[in-house]
């Protein structure tokens, strides 16, 4: 049984309430034109590729400051045989009863009316959930919501609202959305 220990916040340091938008739970990300499903690949963002990960080009966070806090590890999300193109990219952090989820960011292309694929933001946090699993935490997922979307995180992603701005993904909703994507 896991002793939920969540929520110690380091002095000096802002806790951001994530603001991503579920936008549809797919097999993996689907192309919003064709429906066609593509299978990802999740991997270590590099420092080389951190190059084209800009304000400037559209992204909405300082990626280069996240990857360098030492506790976390950042990932990046892209199309299986085509490394080049991200499509998304989480921050997360394991603690010794749950992962933390820092940041959480579609590419400036898979934002709004627009974008190019569906479910960026449910593979990555499907990928959380399964680093959960793997690093003994049996799934839970914990992160700060915005107040806005609390109640869409709760039934987008079957996240428990833990007081606050909190919020946690216990085994059984990381079970659903591993099984969704993997």
């Amino acid at each position: 049984m896991i002793i939920f220990t969540y929520f110690s916040i380091v002095k000096n340091q802002q806790e951001i309430g994530l603001d991503f938008i579920v936008d549809k739970l797919t097999n993996s990300i689907e192309n919003v034109q064709s429906g066609d499903s593509f299978p990802t690949e999740i991997s270590l963002l590099t420092k080389a590729e951190l190059k084209n990960i800009l304000k400037k080009n559209g992204w909405r966070f300082d990626w280069n400051n996240e990857m360098k806090q030492p506790e976390r590890d950042v990932f990046k999300l892209t199309i299986a045989n085509n490394p080049n193109i991200i499509q998304g990219i989480i921050s997360l952090e394991v603690k010794p009863d749950h992962v933390y989820m820092h940041l959480i960011e579609s590419a400036p292309f898979n934002i709004g009316k627009y974008k190019t694929y569906y479910g960026v933001p449910g593979n990555l946090v499907a990928f959380a959930c399964k680093l959960s699993f793997q690093r003994g935490c049996e799934g839970y997922l914990s992160f700060t919501a915005k107040t806005k979307l609390i109640n869409h995180y709760i039934e987008s992603l079957g996240a428990i609202h833990f007081g606050g701005h909190k919020m946690v993904i216990n085994t059984p909703a990381s079970l659903k959305l591993i099984n969704k994507y993997f």
